[in-house]
């Protein structure tokens, strides 16, 4: 299908949001690949790993950015050849670019049950305290896992941890924003979190 969704954040803040629900024949047509993507894309085993990435390259299309725009530093952070902050995301049918003047992250994922058998590797302990009181821990985790993936691919520095260093502050599904905070190498640093859901899946962007 055509872009799922279009998000202004603010205004030097774009979202584009992609359902993949053709086939990866279908996504390979009116997109162009440099030879180093060509190559990843062959490289890859997975189907919908693949489709993913090209699904990708139709959302800066959209953008008016071609494969050849963007490239990665030496951690693997996505960057554009004008210098507009990008980062990109993708989750089973679900795939998403944020692009904006300032540094941004983005993540979506699927709100699954196993996340729970995993939340003691990322939830910090004043985090337990506050989601204890949460009707929905499943959806609640998944924020907090989003949004310190989002806050990791902003930062783009190794040796980050989700549970020692990101700190979010509390959330209610009444709103859409909450904020966290980064300890790390005795510096710290305050972001803006977002979070919205559809379909079953949870989709959290950071400034």
């Amino acid at each position: 299908m055509p872009l799922y969704k279009s998000i202004a954040a603010d205004d030097e803040t774009h979202i584009l949001i992609w359902k993949i629900t053709e086939t990866e024949n279908e996504l390979s047509t009116g997109i162009s690949l440099g030879k180093n993507s060509t190559e990843r894309v062959l490289g890859m085993k997975s189907e919908m790993h693949r489709k993913a990435y090209l699904s990708v390259r139709h959302l800066l299309a959209i953008a008016q950015y071609t494969d050849e725009d963007l490239t990665y530093n030496e951690v693997g952070k996505p960057k554009l050849s004008d210098g507009v902050c990008v980062s990109i995301t993708h989750s089973h049918e679900f795939s998403a670019i944020i692009l904006s003047a300032k540094p941004v992250g983005i993540d979506i994922e699927k709100q699954r049950i196993k996340i729970e058998t995993i939340a003691n590797k990322f939830v910090s302990e004043k985090e337990k305290e506050w989601l204890s009181k949460h009707q929905n821990n499943i959806k609640s985790l998944t924020v907090i896992w989003g949004a310190k993936e989002s806050i990791y691919k902003l930062y783009g520095q190794v040796g980050l941890s989700f549970k020692q260093h990101i700190e979010l502050a509390p959330f209610n599904f009444k709103e859409t924003f909450t904020r966290a905070s980064v300890h790390f190498k005795e510096e710290i640093e305050f972001f803006d979190v977002f979070y919205l859901e559809f379909e079953e899946f949870t989709c959290v962007y950071t400034f």
